[in-house]
């Protein structure tokens, strides 16, 4: 072969089935990666709400421990920030609470507090993205008794 037709067959671009190959390549990893980085904040947010969850259990210990019972539901966790005016008043309530303010949920909701519990001496629960009780996925509640 000839120096000019090496030249010309060094030049020659891509053909259009080796863009389109390298686009599908690129369209199916996008397919794959985008979508867990998308649910990285979701993911957080559960976790961050199982911690809180993990967190008013040991304040909940805490309550018990120095006054010999959980607060009632009517009590709520209000009562783990100032001590109770109604129902079974605390008489050996610690001084500034157990906890400086009752946190919301990752979602902006309440956490429900039932004592006693229907799955233990109390339930503790978030009712998830939909603020709704039950779903799956993002929407599934993040329950105290089913945290490990």
């Amino acid at each position: 072969m000839n120096r000019q037709n090496l030249l010309a067959r060094d030049q020659r671009g891509f053909t259009l089935i080796e863009v389109m190959v390298v686009v599908v390549i690129l369209g199916i990893l996008a397919g794959v990666v985008v979508p867990k980085l998308l649910d990285r904040p979701e993911q957080a947010r559960r976790t961050k709400a199982e911690m809180q969850v993990r967190s008013l259990e040991e304040a909940l210990g805490l309550y018990k421990l120095d006054n010999g019972q959980f607060p009632s539901t009517e009590q709520g966790l209000q009562a783990l920030v100032t001590k109770p005016q109604s129902g079974r008043i605390p008489l050996r309530y610690r001084e500034g609470g157990y906890i400086n303010k009752v946190p919301q949920d990752p979602w902006g909701g309440t956490y429900i507090y039932l004592s006693p519990g229907l799955h233990g001496e109390f339930d503790l629960l978030s009712y998830g993205a939909d603020g709704e009780a039950g779903g799956e996925g993002k929407d599934a509640d993040v329950r105290s008794w089913e945290l490990e």
